[in-house]
């Protein structure tokens, strides 16, 4: 008989939940997570945005308005025991089961593949010899929802994981001689900030929605925010019976929305708009197609209609195309909202109504109005046509005094992006899971065991125990293990490192020309950081000063936003350069003091303000550790100093002149720092 069910780890009491209903604006993000409410095929919800927006809330105030589900007796796996899964680990089932809540779990930044997935139950294998499965959160959230807060920030391999899980609704679990398949289907909705890094354009596909949302700048609305939330902080059980009603009927409409949807028809009409506008907006593969059309049959089934129509497509598309369309992560999401109409009016019925009944676009209806406390979904004028953008970033400060600045201020453009060859940091280092340098990660191939009890190797505690069973007393089944047994896995995988450009912006040595280029390999090695989870950041100098213009980050989009206004013109202050490259060193190595960097500085090794560079690059050297170091040398003419020789021989560092700096030779120059221990 299976073991009776447990509460999971990480699924959310109930009792102090902030009411869904009582969120204020996001009328986006409400109707994308209640149409997945409706349908969960139609495959989660990324929302992205900037910190505090009530992403986090609003996600586990869902769970409570999710009908109730009937599951098996004794089913570790949540069947339905009125279709149970034949190939369930805990079949055959029994009874007639029982109602319970729906789940929401939460699944941990820090989660390890074993407690995504399931893993060999290691207590019954040492103290009774026996093979068992321990499910995963893959199990506890099936037929429930499932969370991951900061996905941007998970584990590449455990996203690869949770989508595919997600996209076949089973999970297939292959490890220490278990074999287990059980079924996973969940609803899904990831948070993220941007600002923080991005996925992969491949895993933003595996998300069916995205919304991208904002804090408003209106004050009435803002207020009402601080006014609802102080309300909850005093009395949340007070509360939440407040809003009880409000949240009752949305629940009673996600129940209502649900047993009508197999009844709604996909017209040709409604799927020709739908490959239609798929097709013109370039998306990639039939993803797109799929999941606009089961948005509109969902959100048709939420609006009470027998049909799709043209306004549910519409919306659908607005919420199932934004991320798929991007070219690559220069691009920011959105979708041309004219084309989008150009289209659906191209394909639509040739005599459409021309005065068409506005739909009803969120839970609180049209206007926004509703509840116990003032607005309910959002405030006037808070409908579906808002996307909630991310507010424009203020202008950043000119660097420098003024003193010797030139008059070359404007910005220089980039060259265009490209990829970068492959490079790595030499040795073996043991820094942030990535793909680039070698490193012992915790999550890559098996290469040994070594005494420990983190990430234990099963099959090597046991061989060290296997000796010592005689000497111990061994008399049953259950092997007799101590601690001196337990190994740990050592595995050799890849990390992300941190690639530091120190660069002279000054109106010196064709600045504008050099910066182009620089700018261009800054930027096409962001895209390449961006795919193998490395750091980049860029140190500029000029005038009379110097300035971290791209602070350490794996964000593209917020790296392009600052490159591209990079301004250039002045004198050379090469030593504040070396000493706030030092700095970022210092401050980066507390931060992630396994991550190891590799410098890249560009400059002829002339000074023309400041004191002598000779003195700073032996600080700069030692803020290096274990990183590599490379000096790109700009010096032209017939008559050269060999200033950046001599620099680059104080810090360590290998010396290229400007000439390999041409269209793609910079990351070629980072490559070739292998060499450089």
């Amino acid at each position: 008989m299976p073991p009776a069910e447990a509460t999971p780890p990480r699924e959310r009491g109930r009792a102090a939940r902030y009411p869904f209903s009582a969120v204020v604006g996001m009328a986006d993000l409400k109707l994308a997570l209640l149409i997945n409410a409706v349908s969960p095929g139609v495959g989660g919800v990324l929302v992205r945005g900037e910190k505090g927006t009530a992403k986090s809330t609003i996600v586990r105030a869902l769970a409570a308005l999710l009908p109730p589900v009937a599951v098996a007796d004794g089913c570790r796996f949540s069947c339905d025991p009125r279709a149970s899964d034949p190939g369930c680990p805990d079949a055959p089932h029994g009874g007639a089961g029982r109602a319970r809540a729906a789940r929401l779990v939460e699944l941990p930044v820090g989660a390890s593949e074993d407690r995504l997935t399931g893993s060999l139950d290691i207590e019954r294998a040492l103290t009774e010899g026996v093979k068992a499965f321990e499910p995963g959160l893959l199990a506890a959230a099936h037929r429930g929802v499932l969370y991951v807060d900061e996905v941007n920030l998970l584990h590449d391999h455990l996203v690869d994981l949770l989508l595919d899980a997600a996209a076949m609704g089973e999970s297939h679990v292959e490890r220490e001689g278990v074999s287990v398949r059980h079924a996973a289907r969940f609803l899904l909705v990831g948070t993220m900030n941007p600002e923080e890094g991005e996925l992969r354009p491949q895993l933003l596909d595996r998300f069916g929605l995205t919304v991208e949302v904002a804090a408003t700048r209106d004050p009435a609305e803002r207020a009402e925010v601080v006014r609802r939330r102080l309300r909850f902080e005093d009395d949340p059980e007070g509360f939440a019976a407040g809003w009880a009603g409000e949240e009752a009927a949305l629940a009673g409409r996600i129940a209502a929305a649900r047993d009508r949807l197999p009844g709604v028809e996909l017209t040709d009409t409604a799927l020709r708009q739908i490959t239609a506008v798929c097709a013109s907006f370039e998306v990639d593969g039939l993803r797109a197609d799929l999941v606009t059309a089961r948005a509109a049959i969902a959100l048709a089934a939420w609006h009470g209609r027998a049909a799709v129509d043209a306004d549910d497509v519409r919306t659908a598309a607005r919420l199932a195309l934004p991320h798929r369309r991007r070219r690559d992560p220069f691009d920011a999401p959105g979708l041309d909202r004219q084309k989008l109409d150009e289209v659906l009016d191209e394909h639509g019925d040739p005599d459409p109504d021309p005065d068409p009944e506005p739909p009803d676009d969120g839970p609180d209806g049209p206007d926004g109005s509703g509840g116990p406390d003032g607005p309910g979904g959002g405030a006037p004028g808070d409908d579906l046509s808002q996307e909630g953008g991310e507010p424009s970033e203020p202008s950043e400060p000119s660097v420098g005094s003024g003193q010797g600045r030139s008059s070359d201020t404007e910005p220089a453009p980039a060259d265009a992006a490209y990829r970068p060859r492959l490079f790595t940091v030499p040795g073996v280092g043991a820094g942030a899971p990535g793909r680039r340098s070698k490193a012992r990660s915790p999550y890559g191939r098996v290469s040994g065991a070594r005494p420990g009890a983190r990430g234990l190797h099963l099959t090597a505690t046991l061989r060290a125990a296997a000796p010592h069973q005689v000497a111990r007393g061994r008399a049953g089944r259950g092997l007799v293990v101590t601690s001196d047994d337990l190994r740990e896995a050592v595995r050799d995988g890849r990390e992300g490192n941190l690639v530091l450009f120190v660069v002279d912006a000054s109106g010196s040595m064709a600045a504008r020309k050099r910066m182009r280029a620089v700018k261009g390999a800054v930027l096409s090695l962001l895209l390449d950081a961006y795919q193998r989870r490395d750091k980049v950041g860029l140190i500029t100098f000029r005038g009379a000063d110097a300035e971290l213009a791209l602070p350490p980050t794996s964000s593209v989009e917020a790296g392009a936003r600052r490159l591209e206004r990079l301004p250039t013109g002045g004198r050379t202050p090469l030593s504040a350069g070396l000493l706030r490259a030092a700095e970022v060193l210092r401050v980066e190595r507390l931060r992630d003091p396994a991550r190891r960097p590799l410098l890249v500085v560009v400059t002829d090794g002339r000074a023309t303000h400041g004191p002598d560079p000779a003195r700073t690059a032996g600080l700069l050297a030692g803020a290096l550790g274990g990183g590599a170091s490379v000096v790109v040398d700009c010096e032209s003419g017939p008559v050269r100093l060999g200033l950046a020789g001599a620099l680059g021989a104080r810090l360590g560092a290998e010396v290229v002149h400007l000439d390999r700096l041409g269209a793609d030779a910079l990351a070629g120059v980072v490559r070739d720092a292998r060499s450089v221990a």
